[in-house]
């Protein structure tokens, strides 16, 4: 499973990216409001940082208008994903879109049949929103277990992006239900590194190492 870092924070993606396990990144207009910088500045930069997929959202409700910003995101690199929620007008736009060779990144999917469809119009990759489904009772992980498998049924290549992280706890379950991505935010893929015991073991292999007698004492 990739890990993506849902940010726009830039020094966030630099530690990230510093680790050696960042995949990509995944952005929106409230994420990337809160940075304060246009949004073109922002998805370029990310660009120059991460060598894999960046997903910026378009914003209007109309096909037209989707396309239009689409194409305009696509431009800025390569690696952009253009992002798009799934209703009509934005997989009517996905379908040119992809007919044109620019992935979309459909996102806001609550439910299998959603996935079906952005599959269907050529759909890059699939974004359910896992914990907030959690939130209201339905189980986000068996959304994306069911999607899965209609995407083996009929041979979609169209990945599933597990959204909408908030825990450790919800990135194994991503993996378990067979997610091909898990996006999250910075506090989360920090918090994957930890656990007490290891923390203890370390501590007790230093104290331990401390006690070993220096090389040229030995030889004395």
């Amino acid at each position: 499973m990739k890990l993506f870092l849902d940010t726009a924070n830039v020094d966030e993606i630099k530690q990230a990216v510093d680790w050696g396990i960042l995949d990509g990144v995944t952005t929106n207009p409230t994420l990337v409001a809160k940075s304060g910088r246009p949004h073109h500045q922002v998805i370029e930069e990310i660009c120059k940082l991460v060598d894999g997929p960046i997903s910026a959202e378009t914003t209007s409700l109309e096909a037209e208008g989707i396309l239009s910003q689409g194409r305009e995101l696509a431009s800025i690199h390569e690696n952009v994903v253009v992002k798009v929620p799934v209703m009509r007008e934005g997989l009517k736009a996905v379908r040119l879109l992809a007919e044109e060779g620019i992935r979309c990144n459909v996102t806001l999917c609550f439910q299998p049949l959603q996935a079906l469809l952005a599959a269907k119009v050529g759909a890059y990759i699939i974004s359910p929103f896992v914990d907030r489904m959690n939130r209201v009772g339905e189980n986000g992980f068996e959304v994306v277990e069911r999607i899965k498998q209609i995407y083996e049924n009929y041979q979609f290549d169209t990945l599933i992006l597990a959204a909408s992280i908030r825990s450790p706890l919800t990135v194994l379950q991503a993996a378990l239900a067979g997610a091909d991505i898990c996006t999250m935010p910075f506090e989360v893929l920090s918090m994957l590194y930890q656990h007490p015991m290891t923390e203890q073991g370390i501590e007790i292999f230093l104290k331990d190492a401390a006690k070993i007698p220096a090389l040229q004492a030995v030889r004395s």
